[in-house]
C-alpha cells in the first residue's frame, strides 16, 4: 500500500470569499493563444485568490532562464499584474521553479503537495496530481530522483543552454511515450489513494490537475455519510486541435463551478 505523504495546511485569510484553481497551462512561446488567454484572465480574475496547481510552464530549467526579454520574464510580468493573491504548487514540468522567482512576483509558495486548504467551513485537499498516478511506477521513480536536493543542485549547476537542451530531450521523450499510450491508460489517478488522502485529511473534496482529463469522480462516503469527490482540473490548449481552457471556482459557501477564463462575471 502506498504510504501517505506529509500534508501541508493553509488557513485561508478571512477576506477570501472566492478562490480560482487552474493547472496544466504548459505555457510556451509556441502556443501564443494559450499565453494570451491566460494573460487576459490574470488581468481580471474577479477572485480573491488564484491557485496554480502545477505545470503553469511547459518546462522550467532554473530561475535564471527568466532573463529580461525572455518568455519566462513575460510570464513574470503577467503575475505582477494580477490583482488577486497568487499561490503556486509545482508540477511535473515546472518543479524547478524557485522560491526566489515566486517571491519576486509576490506569489505564495505552496511547497507541500498534497496541501489542505481551510476556506471558511470548507476543507479541501489540493495536489498537482502526479503522486496519485501510482500505476506508472517508472514515472514515480523518476519523480523521486528529480525532486531530490542532490539531483536539483547538480542540474542547476549546468550551463543554461545545456539545461535547456536536456529539457527539450525530456519533452520529446515524454511526447513519444504519450503517443504510444492509449488515452484511457495515460496518467490514471488512483481513486483508492485519493479516498485515503481525503479520509486522512478529514476533507470531502480533492482538487488536482496533471491528468488532462477534467471530470468529477465520486469516491463514496466517509464515516459520517459525507460524499467524497475527486475533481480534476482542465488543461489549457488554445493553439492545438483540441481547444480547451477552464477555471474552477470555489466560494466560501462550498460551491464549485467550472467556467471559461473569458466568461463574463
Amino acid at each position: 500500500m502506498t504510504a501517505l505523504p506529509d500534508f501541508g495546511v493553509l488557513h485561508a485569510p478571512e477576506h477570501w470569499r472566492t478562490v480560482d484553481f487552474i493547472s496544466d497551462l504548459h505555457l510556451k512561446p509556441e502556443e501564443p493563444a494559450t499565453f494570451e488567454a491566460w494573460a487576459r484572465y490574470m488581468a481580471h480574475p474577479h477572485a480573491d485568490a488564484v491557485f496554480i496547481l502545477g505545470d503553469l510552464f511547459e518546462a522550467w530549467v532554473g530561475d535564471d532562464a527568466a532573463a529580461p526579454g525572455s518568455f519566462e520574464a513575460r510570464c513574470g510580468q503577467v503575475l505582477d499584474g494580477c490583482p488577486a493573491e497568487l499561490a503556486f504548487m509545482r508540477g511535473n514540468r515546472d518543479f524547478l521553479v524557485g522560491g526566489d522567482f515566486l517571491a519576486r512576483h509576490g506569489v505564495r509558495d505552496l511547497a507541500a503537495d498534497p496541501l489542505v486548504l481551510d476556506l471558511g467551513a470548507q476543507r479541501i485537499v489540493l495536489s498537482h496530481g502526479d503522486l496519485l498516478c501510482t500505476a506508472d511506477t517508472a514515472y514515480q521513480q523518476f519523480r523521486l530522483q528529480v525532486r531530490s536536493t542532490d539531483w536539483q543542485r547538480a542540474f542547476l549547476a549546468r550551463p543554461l543552454a545545456e539545461r535547456q537542451a536536456i529539457a527539450r530531450q525530456m519533452r520529446e521523450h515524454s511526447e513519444a511515450r504519450h503517443a504510444a499510450t492509449a488515452p484511457a491508460d495515460y496518467a490514471q489517478a488512483s481513486d483508492e489513494l485519493a479516498r485515503r488522502w481525503l479520509l486522512h485529511a478529514g476533507a470531502c473534496t480533492l482538487i488536482h490537475g496533471h491528468t488532462h482529463q477534467p471530470a468529477d469522480h465520486a469516491l463514496g462516503l466517509d464515516g459520517q455519510g459525507h460524499a467524497l469527490t475527486r475533481v480534476v482540473l482542465s488543461d489549457w490548449h488554445l493553439d492545438a486541435r483540441t481547444r480547451r481552457a477552464e477555471v474552477l471556482r470555489l466560494t466560501a459557501s462550498g460551491e464549485l463551478r467550472r467556467r471559461s477564463p473569458d466568461a463574463p462575471q
